[in-house]
């Protein structure tokens, strides 16, 4: 770093002379933040990237309005028992110094407790406790260290999205301008009479240039700051050559005209650029409408109950409205922000502060979408639908997807950097060539080479077919949590399946009961405690029993694996396996019991007769070909006979597996090599789900959502699960293909151009043809893969 330059933000010191601990600094601002970093060990900020802060602005007063409640209300996206969430948008974060030291807020202020980065969206999501530092004082923290947010009260109104403009005004300059300088330029392609060229030319070459300034220096101002900010952090992106070649279609042709020796190529400058956005505008588009689908419609699959005239009727979460009257079973997530009515709450936030902490609520009290209850069944009314509360953004929660993310965008991003090394090279190369051979084509060989390999085919292959194939599934039933799921989907070699709930249709199971008569007391008692559970064979069973008036339980707790316990006045119950209700016996069960014990003595059992999914023999037949497969059961072994004639042979059966031996049993396969896809019902299976690969959930219109898991899955679609996986693996080859035909058709183009045979402008008429062709071949396979799920 220059002694002319600020340590902290890079501007010249030239006029300035402040220094403080031998490094200079533009201003008092700059070298106070270099303080507050220094105090607080967090110097690291200066090795990551230099100068790499903002100077900070006096904002004094500027945020009074953060002290109204009302208006705090309305910013925050969660607020109970101390602690408050708010996501910031900060424009000035753009590069790794940045994350760093946003992430590293607690270190500021301890009552910081996380702080989230999405590099992306340029947005820090802030979790604090409000009792130590108020949203104000986290602003003006934030202002103090050059990072100081925009916060607009339209662009937090219920319902409202910020809507972001500026590629639209960019794309229509660069539109308007083109236009007028092709039209500008037909004169010279069809060589005009001697009127044209003493009166016009010359007028019309310089009107050519002046359209050309706005597009340069307004439309493709993007390209530049990213080629810029990724060589000062010494990465070369794929905006690079896009800003090169740009630079140097720009000083060559303002150069010729400015000689007299020329028309220069602003026809191809102008258009260049206005395909480039046209690219970027539909991309846009594509991300913008696949966001729409996954916040309301993908991430909420399944249903909640509602309560209407004293009937339970599942319904799906984005049909809640305001009003309605919902209950949540016990280890539910509650779906919309909503009032407590009836029921004992003790609320889990962990999926949305990261703090594994519960929190009592009684009724009347507010509760926040994204909690879990974990005492029983509860009755809520629903004050904001889905959309307007937080929980459409849960499974976007980094805390849940830090080492599954975005694999492809990686692989995508690795061959660009090859990519633009390789392009740089070849133009220098070709460059050097050329001087020494015939300098009058030097230039036009650069020029050309840098704009037939325009990157941008490589650049949309991969998002225009993950978003399309995302498109496909979601309506196909199978909502994946993101694009990167696609490519593991595509890498797995053994399926690893529950069996309660995930092989065996709970709508279709028959069950009878063996043991002494329940009393009416003892099954209403029974009924309002499966009532709170969400077990495939809970729900099953509290369907199977006669209407009851439903009991508010003094106490309720579920033991993972084992069974259910609740109490209601002198009464208790247990409801579970042969051990937890406290029942022995000499002979082994050989079917799926659920054993019922209450105050202490033994009643009986219900017996499943399980139902299995229609097209499961098939299915596992067609996935052995490829697959290593394993039925991974907490139940007995009852079922072992009949799943062997159902299954392909040396299919591995495993029973009585614990949740933890499930997550140990996957854990060991992956230390030896093995790409997993476990298959369950999102209950018992949250672990194993989440230690695996992919996570697939079945979903039968129970609220079983978990963020453990990376897809959800149709019950009624659970014979086409290799069809599904088999376009993952097609979508892969697509994109694959996609490089290829880029590659062939850079090779073709760069053999022209190096050769001096190719024009600049014919160059640039090629270049958007590529990224056309690029986005028309990845539509239609992936439509046409489409097609063959139907």
């Amino acid at each position: 770093m220059s002694k002319d330059t600020c340590f902290h933000c890079g501007l010249d010191t030239t006029y300035t002379k402040i220094t403080f601990d031998d490094k200079s600094f533009c201003c008092n601002g700059c070298k106070t933040v270099y303080e507050i970093f220094s105090a607080n060990d967090l110097t690291c900020y200066y090795n990551l990237q230099q100068a790499p802060g903002a100077t900070p602005k006096d904002i004094e007063g500027k945020y009074n309005f953060l002290e109204n409640p009302k208006i705090i209300e309305q910013l925050l996206e969660f607020n109970s028992d101390n602690t408050q969430i708010i996501t910031l948008y900060i424009p000035h974060i753009h590069c790794s110094s940045c994350i760093w030291i946003l992430e590293n807020l607690s270190k500021l202020n301890s009552n910081i407790s996380s702080s989230i980065v999405n590099f992306g969206k340029k947005t820090v999501r802030i979790t604090f406790n409000y009792e130590g530092i108020s949203l104000k004082n986290i602003v003006t923290l934030l202002s103090s260290i050059g990072y100081e947010p925009f916060i607009s009260l339209d662009d937090y109104s219920i319902g409202k999205k910020e809507i972001n403009r500026s590629l639209i005004y960019k794309l229509g300059i660069a539109g308007f301008a083109f236009g007028n300088v092709m039209f500008l330029s037909f004169p010279e392609y069809f060589q005009v009479g001697e009127f044209w060229l003493e009166q016009y030319k010359h007028l019309f070459r310089w009107l050519m240039f002046f359209f050309s300034l706005p597009v340069v220096f307004y439309s493709a101002q993007d390209y530049f700051v990213s080629a810029f900010k990724g060589l000062r952090s010494k990465i070369l992106n794929i905006d690079v050559p896009i800003a090169l070649g740009v630079s140097v279609l720009f000083i060559r042709s303002t150069t010729e005209i400015i000689l007299n020796i020329g028309s220069g190529f602003f026809d191809s400058l102008t258009g260049l650029i206005f395909f480039l956005l046209l690219g970027k505008f539909f991309q846009q588009k594509t991300y913008t409408f696949l966001s729409f689908e996954r916040d309301y419609k993908s991430y909420f699959p399944i249903g909640i109950t509602k309560i209407s005239d004293n009937k339970e009727e599942s319904i799906q979460v984005y049909d809640i409205e305001k009003g309605d009257r919902l209950l949540i079973r016990n280890e539910e997530l509650i779906p919309v922000d909503c009032i407590l009515i009836k029921g004992h709450a003790r609320i889990d936030y962990s999926f949305v502060t990261g703090e594994s902490k519960t929190v009592s609520k009684q009724s009347g009290d507010k509760l926040f979408a994204g909690g879990k209850q974990l005492d029983g069944s509860i009755e809520v009314d629903v004050l904001k639908t889905v959309e307007q509360s937080y929980l459409t953004q849960l499974w976007s929660n980094d805390v849940f997807k830090k080492d599954k993310e975005l694999a492809f965008t990686n692989i995508t991003n690795s061959i660009s950097k090859h990519f633009t090394i390789t392009i740089l090279l070849i133009a220098f190369l070709a460059t050097i060539f050329w001087l020494f051979t015939d300098v009058s084509k030097a230039l036009n060989v650069f020029t050309s080479v840098l704009i037939i390999a325009c990157p941008c085919a490589i650049a949309l292959s991969a998002p225009f077919t993950f978003g399309n194939i995302l498109r496909i599934l979601g309506k196909k039933k199978f909502y994946l949590k993101n694009a990167s799921i696609i490519e593991q989907l595509a890498k797995i070699n053994t399926i690893i399946f529950d069996k309660t709930g995930t092989i065996t249709s709970n709508k279709e199971t028959r069950i009878n009961y063996e043991g002494l008569q329940l009393s009416d007391a003892e099954e209403s008692l029974l009924k309002s405690t499966l009532r709170g559970s969400n077990h495939p064979l809970s729900r099953s069973l509290y369907n199977l029993l006669n209407e009851h008036n439903i009991l508010t339980l003094d106490a309720y707790e579920e033991h993972l694996g084992k069974g259910i316990e609740a109490k209601y006045k002198n009464r208790n119950i247990k409801i579970g396996s042969a051990a937890f209700v406290g029942f022995s016996s000499d002979t082994a069960a050989l079917n799926t019991a659920v054993h019922v014990s209450t105050n202490n003595r033994y009643k009986g059992k219900f017996t499943f007769y399980n139902k299995y999914r229609k097209g499961l023999s098939q299915l596992f037949n067609t996935l052995k070909k490829e697959y290593d497969l394993v039925i991974l059961s907490g139940d007995n072994a009852g079922e072992e006979n009949n799943l062997k004639k159902l299954l392909p042979t040396k299919t591995k059966l495993l029973f009585n597996q614990k949740p933890e031996d499930k997550l140990e049993y996957i854990k060991y396969h992956q230390t030896e090599g093995a790409k997993v896809l476990m298959i369950g019902d999102g209950l018992n299976d949250a672990g194993a789900l989440a230690q695996s690969d992919v996570g697939i959930a079945i979903s039968e219109n129970v609220n079983v959502f978990s963020p453990a898991c990376d897809a959800i899955l149709d019950a009624s679609k659970f014979n086409q699960l290799y069809d599904y996986i088999k376009i993952s693996k097609s979508a892969i080859k697509i994109i694959k293909w996609s490089f290829l035909l880029s590659f062939i058709y850079n090779c073709i183009g760069l053999y022209f151009a190096i050769t001096g045979q190719l024009a600049p402008v014919v160059a640039a008429i090629l270049m958007p043809l590529s990224s056309i062709s690029i986005v028309v071949f990845t539509t239609i396979t992936t439509n046409i893969l489409g097609r063959k799920l139907d």
